[in-house]
């Protein structure tokens, strides 16, 4: 077993797994961008709701256009806006990042819950960005806000767990990790730029 392994085994035993300062305000600054674009669309659907012809003032132009990504189909996938769900998931990244800056320390249950909720966040990400690039024809800055800051946390809790062993790996993974983990949420983001640059080129450069 190696010794991120046993570090692991032996934090669990010991009641719990903790994090570093940077990952814990890592949490904090990620989640509190997702809380404030979810409020911030929020608060414009229910304008939009209220008056049919307002526009909200992210719709800059044709392609920037906040209004159409929120009359679609796709802002309600759960039946409800899906910015109201943002206010309790980035809302609950907030709390646990704070409880870490605290020292707090969570059972590998808890943590691999964690990663399974980003998971899950940036697989819907994913829908969105697809959406909202081949579907729909519009961007939504907020929304773009949203991504980045899920993403990210999803990276970053995901490598805290292989490095700690609560995600089996191998080794030179954890390697990999323990000193690049950045690259991968800037490829992440960097391949949604491109697409996006390149759904719009002839607007971008006209």
């Amino acid at each position: 077993m190696t010794k991120a392994a046993v570090d692991g085994v032996s934090s669990e035993r010991d009641g719990g797994v903790g994090a570093s300062r940077a990952l814990a305000w890592l949490l904090v600054i990620t989640g509190a961008a997702g809380l404030l674009a979810s409020w911030v669309i929020t608060i414009d659907k229910f304008k939009l709701l209220e008056d049919p012809g307002f526009t909200p003032g992210c719709s800059i132009n044709p392609v920037v256009a906040c209004g159409n990504i929120m009359k679609s189909e796709q802002a309600e996938a759960f039946g409800f806006p899906n910015p109201m769900l943002g206010l309790v998931t980035y809302g609950m990244v907030i709390a646990i990042g704070m409880a870490l800056v605290a020292g707090a320390r969570f059972r590998r249950w808890y943590w691999l819950g964690l990663n399974a909720g980003t998971l899950f966040g940036v697989g819907f990400c994913a829908w969105l960005t697809y959406q909202s690039l081949y579907v729909i024809g519009s961007l939504c800055l907020w929304c773009c806000l949203a991504w980045v800051a899920t993403i990210v946390m999803f990276w970053y809790v995901t490598s805290h767990n292989v490095r700690r062993g609560l995600l089996p790996a191998p080794a030179w993974l954890r390697r990999f990790l323990d000193e690049f983990t950045w690259v991968l949420p800037v490829l992440h983001i960097g391949i949604i730029g491109m697409l996006i640059l390149t759904r719009w080129w002839d607007f971008w450069t006209s």
